[in-house]
This record gives C-alpha cells, sequence and structure tokens, in this order.
C-alpha cells in the first residue's frame, strides 16, 4: 500500500534535480559569470570580510606600548583557557606597588574564535585578526606571546 503523497514527493524531487541542473548548465555555457573563487591563485586580491573572526592579536603603538593593564577579564571570559596571563607586581616612582603584564599567552590550537575576549576586554586591548592560515605542523608553533618584549 502506497502513501498518498508518494508520487508527489518524487514529482518534486525531479523538480527540484532539474532546477538544479538548469543553473549548473547555465554556468557552464558563461563561464565569465562564475561567482566561485578559486582560493589558492587569488591570495594577492583576497579581502576577508570585516567582521572575520581570524585570531586574537594585540596591537602596539610605534613606542612598542599596548593597552593591557593585565585585568585579566580576557582569561575569565574566555570558555576554554585559551588565554593566560601572566602577571608581575612592579614598583613605580612613587614607592606604590602596581600589577603590569609579564606574558600575555595565546593559544591558538585551543581558541573557538567566540570572540567573548574581545568583548569582555576593558581597554580594547585586543582584537580580532584577519589571519586564516594557520596550518602547521609543529602544534607548539601555535603557542603565541601577544605582547612583544621591551
Amino acid at each position: 500500500m502506497k502513501e498518498p503523497g508518494y508520487f508527489k514527493t518524487i514529482y518534486r524531487s525531479i523538480v527540484s534535480l532539474l532546477k538544479g541542473m538548469k543553473l549548473t548548465g547555465y554556468y557552464f555555457t558563461h563561464p565569465k559569470e562564475i561567482l566561485t573563487e578559486q582560493y589558492p591563485d587569488n591570495r594577492a586580491t583576497l579581502v576577508m570580510a570585516e567582521r572575520f573572526r581570524g585570531e586574537v592579536i594585540m596591537p602596539h603603538d610605534e613606542n612598542n606600548e599596548h593597552r593591557c593593564t593585565g585585568c585579566q577579564a580576557c582569561e575569565i571570559a574566555c570558555p576554554n583557557g585559551s588565554i593566560k596571563i601572566i602577571t608581575k607586581q612592579v614598583v613605580n616612582d612613587g614607592g606604590k606597588k602596581k600589577k603590569a603584564i609579564d606574558t600575555w599567552v595565546y593559544h591558538l590550537d585551543l581558541c573557538t574564535m567566540c570572540n567573548l575576549c574581545i568583548v569582555a576586554c576593558p581597554t580594547d586591548a585586543i582584537k580580532m585578526g584577519q589571519e586564516f592560515e594557520h596550518s602547521v605542523f609543529d602544534k607548539s608553533k601555535l603557542k603565541k606571546i601577544l605582547n612583544k618584549p621591551d
């Protein structure tokens, strides 16, 4: 016993297949209108979307200074522990101790590019970069120190 919509489903499937084949045939006969980008060949002209989340970066100015205060808000906000901030105590001119950033470690292999650390940062010291080619043979190369040494 056949279901009532059996032949109707077959008909819709064939119509859908023919629509797809019609579009494929059109692009086959009009090769100038192809929209597919050939990735390895177009590296020089490739532009990523502004909202693309590639990796966490820490911009530095011309004096090698960054805006990170070592508050560790990004480390706390990170859901999988891809950020580790190591701080140190620095004595300023007035003799007061102040917390300063020693090392800002970013584990790219653990990062899900969720952007939660960027949102949590009160000083806008970190942002998402546009780099997307992260393939390496050695996993240790995915551990990055974002604060540049003095």
